[in-house]
């Protein structure tokens, strides 16, 4: 009975240990806040409102704030620092996803309901995962996949897009922050000239540091050699 105690004993601290970082205020080892690396990337954590194609805040989004992998984040203030002489900077609107949220947005697609004219005009909610919108797993989750785009230091806004956030003020790629359709495909035929511009300045800008690009989102690169690309996390996103 003692040995049993002992054994039960060592398994609800094991299980404590692992479970610590999720609520802790230090993350996981290998995991950094953006701003600790570079606070002039913008940040617009929009799965932490209700800007977002859920229309409310996602599970585990306990504040707007962007944690990656360190060498992500990294590569991310790399690119900062090569177009800031432009008068530009980079604009995050999602970076580690707990997988509690993956979990989340998977179970709210199966809730079903029609399209939705801002964020998914011509899918219903129910085919979002099987057209490739939302994933039942996610890069996220792995840390160093980021939604990003590029804005104007001077707070010169684009034109308002027609699908996605219409509020992010970056400049015209066409579509906004998750817009599931077609048009945001990377190379989407039929751009408007400075729309793939910008995207094409975007691809090459984050290829450049290392990412490689999820071709239905022009949005949404992963470091190609990330440290953790077999293991996913679910701790929460908190300010510290």
């Amino acid at each position: 009975m003692r040995q049993a105690i002992q054994r039960i004993g060592f398994c609800a601290l094991t299980v404590a240990a692992f479970a610590l970082p999720a609520h802790a205020d230090t993350l996981p080892a290998g995991f950094v806040r953006l701003t600790d690396i570079d606070p002039s990337i913008r940040q617009d954590i929009r799965y932490a409102g209700s800007g977002n194609f859920l229309h409310r805040k996602a599970n585990g989004y306990e504040a707007p704030v962007c944690i990656l992998t360190e060498q992500a984040a990294r590569a991310l203030s790399g690119i900062q620092k090569a177009i800031a002489a432009k008068g530009l900077t980079l604009v995050v609107f999602d970076c580690y996803r707990p997988a509690r949220a993956v979990a989340d947005m998977g179970q709210w697609t199966r809730e079903g309901g029609p399209p939705d004219p801002q964020w998914y005009p011509r899918v219903k909610r129910g085919d979002l995962i099987a057209n490739g919108y939302v994933g039942e797993l996610s890069s996220h989750s792995r840390g160093s996949t980021v939604d990003v785009a590029i804005a104007r230091t001077d707070g010169i806004s684009a034109p308002k897009p027609a699908c996605g956030a219409v509020d992010a003020d970056t400049l015209d790629f066409g579509s906004g922050f998750d817009c599931f359709d077609p048009m945001s495909e990377t190379a989407h035929r039929g751009l408007a000239g400075e729309v793939a511009a910008n995207r094409r300045m975007l691809l090459d800008a984050m290829r450049a540091a290392g990412f490689k690009n999820y071709a239905r989102e022009w949005r949404h690169f992963t470091l190609e050699h990330e440290p953790f690309a077999k293991q996913r996390f679910d701790f929460p996103i908190t300010a510290e």
